[in-house]
């Protein structure tokens, strides 16, 4: 085990067991493995594997420490999705939706929750079929997935409901913002990424159309 790695991951959460930092470096072991068959993450990125998504994926955790009901959407490789799955398992009562329309990464993503035992739910559909299909969550999660203005639209309908999203964004984070100011008004709060000084946390609520005839 890596005493480096595990130190870092306690950098980002206020609080992590022994079995949580195992099975997040298990999980470590078998992305790698399903990666090399089915490009679960882009190759570049896969030596900074944990502190680029691994690290990156927790510290959403501490960011709603109440929530119970999480939803990701686009989860593809895990990404926040099943890194949330197992620390959620320190939370009693949490559980994860995960959102992924590619049939062989949602098949990964079952793996992950089966090998785990992780609070967690697959839907191997489109995020629009999804609608109907999963109850209004406390927060949603999306990483690497649309531009902002995307995300709205895929999350608008349990967003207006009062649900929140924390949406992990790059360094064009302002201009994607100022992209959706015509069409949506929101609450905003924009926190640092403790892994990329150039990346944010977006902290989103009250998400509303501006036109309501849409």
């Amino acid at each position: 085990m890596s005493s480096s790695r595990e130190k870092r991951l306690k950098e980002v959460l206020s609080i992590v067991s022994r079995e949580t930092v195992d099975n997040l470096y298990d999980f470590e072991e078998l992305f790698r493995k399903w990666s090399a068959a089915i490009n679960l993450a882009s190759p570049s990125t896969l030596d900074q594997l944990w502190e680029r998504h691994i690290v990156d994926s927790a510290q959403l955790f501490d960011m709603a420490p109440y929530a119970l009901k999480w939803l990701d959407l686009g989860s593809g490789g895990g990404f926040p999705g099943i890194v949330l799955a197992i620390l959620l398992k320190q939370r009693p009562g949490a559980s994860i939706d995960m959102v992924e329309s590619n049939g062989k990464k949602a098949a990964f993503l079952r793996t992950a929750i089966g090998r785990f035992s992780a609070p967690g739910t697959i839907h191997a559909m489109r995020i629009d079929a999804a609608w109907a299909k999963i109850a209004t969550p406390d927060v949603i999660t999306a990483r690497a997935l649309a531009p902002l203005s995307g995300l709205f639209t895929l999350a608008e309908p349990w967003l207006r409901q009062d649900a929140v999203a924390l949406f992990q964004k790059g360094r064009d984070y302002r201009r994607e913002i100022e992209e959706t100011r015509d069409a949506w008004s929101f609450d905003l709060v924009e926190r640092e990424s403790a892994v990329d000084k150039d990346s944010v946390v977006l902290h989103v609520s009250n998400l509303r159309r501006k036109d309501t005839n849409q």
